[in-house]
């Protein structure tokens, strides 16, 4: 931070009242000074700062420097600023018209301000699959990637669609298409509060969206309960609709994937329908064998993870019936799919995902439930009392977090972990996915996950002196075959860790730490055979 406050005046207010930058991940490029953004023209007349991949830009930049242009960084972006430039001379045009030019010629995705020389009030923007929204508010215009960067100043927002073009002005944004034309768009009002997007006193935003479980689990759950019966109306999922579902694929990337593989054990153990899980960044890229009846659903927070929303206007232009799984409304994906089911996590402005996390699983489990009601697997008595279990998840949730300094304690005890593998059977395998995640996004340390079943084959032989792993052992049928693999884990040195509920003490005589979650009633355990989803509510506290 210091060096950053050094190379901007120490601090002070640049001149000026337009501007462009971008803080990014290193893709194809190491991080240095020359591949930072923004990125500009040999001459400075077009300036960009760009989110995304161009593939193949070497095509391009050797063309470009064919052309006579020379190359400062190893970046796609510094490429995409100089072709646009040199159509902006070439046919000597409009902003808009060598944007165009340059957006037929690069393939990939992207979302990208622009600053011409000529043009210093404006700011000019491009979007293809990657994110990107642009709001006003009181003679100002802002862009960014999602909502909540821009929350503390407007929550006015127009969603950008695919191969679309924006001009900002002050207080003004003006859209067009790919042909140059002129297109009207929606404006947008987000009603999240924009103290939400504030740390309100926690030290990080990921500590402040653990703490906001438990009231965005009961949001979500309080939009689709009415008078103890689970209304999918707003949804748009009707009896008919549902009894007509032939299978259901979960297509996703990432920790909503994880929500996917949860949610397959549920859905397939009480509706009794076919599930299969997808990654959506595979999905498009080998053959679909779709049945027409099937409902693929898609979960993203954002509503516009790029793999995701590929994957969702493929299998429309196949006339399949589309549900999102989304927290943001207005969109790309809620605007594109079929039906829309909004969980109500509010802004999540930690990369690593808790919240939005919970309320999917939850959304899932209520699709779950009503699929089972509605096409007669359960009984009125069961459904019923799954629902008022599932109402009891948020004040389980806030058991765990009053656990918080004791786990705060012991996971100092590891700081010094260089490998962690989590195990576990059946949905606490599904869990066992998101904490490896989190353990890898968090801390930087080697992390996996396997069922536990499958150590035997080969992955035993990496477990050595001192290896840390950690067994979820929350279903009663699975929990001594989990055990089993856990002392075998511990008899060639590893240090366990056991995540239970409470009543499964005997895990105390394998396990070196134990930590136990509240055990569910009777109605899930009616279903999974355990404690499962006493698990899945609790485990995504861990962050």
């Amino acid at each position: 931070m210091k060096v950053l406050s050094e190379k901007t005046n120490a601090g002070q207010a640049l001149e000026g009242t337009c501007g462009i930058g971008h803080t990014r991940w290193a893709t194809h490029c190491e991080p240095s000074k020359e591949n930072s953004h923004p990125h500009c023209s040999d001459d400075k007349n077009v300036v960009a700062v760009h989110n995304g991949i161009i593939e193949k830009y070497h095509e391009l930049k050797a063309k470009l420097q064919r052309k006579g242009y020379s190359f400062y960084s190893e970046t796609d972006t510094e490429v995409a600023a100089k072709l646009i430039d040199y159509y902006y001379k070439k046919y000597l045009g409009t902003p808009i018209d060598a944007m165009n030019h340059a957006m037929v010629r690069i393939r990939g995705s992207y979302a990208r301000a622009i600053m011409f020389k000529d043009y210093p009030n404006e700011i000019y923007v491009a979007r293809k699959e990657s994110p990107m929204i642009v709001g006003v508010e009181n003679g100002e215009s802002f862009v960014a990637s999602d909502v909540p960067a821009i929350l503390k100043y407007t929550r006015n927002v127009y969603y950008i669609g695919n191969l679309e073009i924006g001009r900002l002005e002050k207080g003004k944004a003006t859209f067009f298409n790919l042909d140059g034309d002129e297109i009207e768009k929606k404006l947008t009002e987000i009603q999240w509060d924009a103290e939400a997007a504030e740390k309100a006193g926690f030290e990080h935003f990921m500590m402040k969206e653990i703490h906001e479980q438990p009231k965005a689990v009961e949001d979500t759950i309080n939009s689709v309960v009415k008078e103890g019966c689970i209304d999918l109306s707003e949804v748009g999922l009707e009896d008919e609709d549902i009894r007509r579902i032939s299978q259901v694929r979960i297509v996703a990337c990432g920790s909503a994937y994880h929500v996917g593989v949860a949610a397959q054990y549920v859905i397939e153990d009480l509706a009794n329908i076919p599930v299969r899980v997808e990654i959506a960044s595979e999905f498009r890229y080998r053959k679909l064998i779709l049945d027409k009846d099937e409902l693929v659903v898609i979960i993203s927070q954002s509503g516009e993870t790029a793999d995701s929303l590929a994957a969702l206007r493929e299998v429309k232009r196949q006339g399949i019936r589309t549900l999102a799984i989304v927290n943001v409304v207005g969109s790309s994906i809620a605007r594109e799919a079929d039906n829309v089911f909004y969980t109500l996590a509010g802004p999540e402005i930690a990369v690593a995902t808790t919240k939005a996390y919970s309320t999917q699983l939850i959304a899932s489990y209520a699709l779950a439930i009503q699929f089972a009601k509605v096409r007669e697997n359960i009984s009125e008595e069961k459904y019923h009392a799954l629902i008022e279990e599932m109402l009891t998840l948020p004040e389980k949730i806030i058991k765990i977090l009053e656990d918080k300094e004791r786990l705060q304690w012991f996971s100092a005890k590891q700081i010094n972990a260089k490998d962690v593998f989590f195990i576990g059977r059946g949905i606490d395998y599904a869990i066992s996915l998101e904490g490896s995640l989190k353990m890898k996004e968090i801390s930087y340390i080697h992390s996996e996950a396997y069922v536990a079943g499958e150590l035997k084959h080969g992955t035993i032989s990496l477990i050595e002196e001192g290896t840390f792993v950690i067994g979820v052992l929350t279903q009663n049928d699975l929990y001594e075959k989990t055990v089993s693999n856990m002392v075998k884990c511990k008899s060639r040195g590893a240090y366990l860790m056991g995540l239970a509920t409470y009543g499964h003490y005997s895990i105390e005589d394998t396990a070196d730490f134990v930590t136990y979650i509240p055990p569910d009633g009777c109605a899930f355990r009616y279903v999974f055979g355990g404690d499962s989803v006493a698990a899945d509510g609790v485990l995504c506290v861990g962050g």
